[in-house]
């Protein structure tokens, strides 16, 4: 199922529920504190994984994975947990439609933090796409 485009439709699929993501988090924490809703929303998330990885026959001993794999697994819950609260948090004080597009500027910083320290080199379009995307959460998160 892996071909050279197929990671565009699961990266457009993940863009889908995101987006959705930001519109129920915002109707769903209406008069809930937004630590308490990102709780419940990663109870949500543990089950539903859970239940996908063990009926789609995935399950293996975590434990028998290499420790670099958890030393950097677990430095990506810690970012997502991170990312979670303060996304909550900008969704409970703030507009949704200023919100998400500043949360997107993760896609500029994944670049840069690609480029210092995995090594990727992005040509000059993408670098021009990227810096057209910083400009666009600019422009979307000033004031009017």
């Amino acid at each position: 199922m892996a071909t050279s485009t197929s990671w565009f439709y699961w990266a457009l699929l993940s863009a889908v529920f995101a987006a959705l993501t930001a519109i129920f988090a915002k109707v769903g924490i209406r008069g809930v504190d937004s630590d308490l809703a990102t709780l419940v929303r990663t109870l949500i998330i543990t089950v539903v994984l859970s239940s996908f990885v063990w009926f789609a026959g995935k399950w293996s001993n975590p434990f028998a994975l290499p420790s670099k794999t958890w030393i950097f697994l677990t430095l990506s819950g810690l970012a997502t947990g991170a990312s979670w609260v303060c996304y909550f948090r900008a969704l409970q004080v703030g507009e949704a439609s200023k919100v998400a597009p500043v949360d997107k500027l993760s896609l500029v910083l994944v670049v840069i933090f690609a480029f210092a320290f995995l090594g990727e080199r992005p040509s000059l379009r993408e670098w021009c796409g990227i810096l057209l995307v910083a400009g666009g959460v600019l422009v979307l998160a000033l004031k009017r």
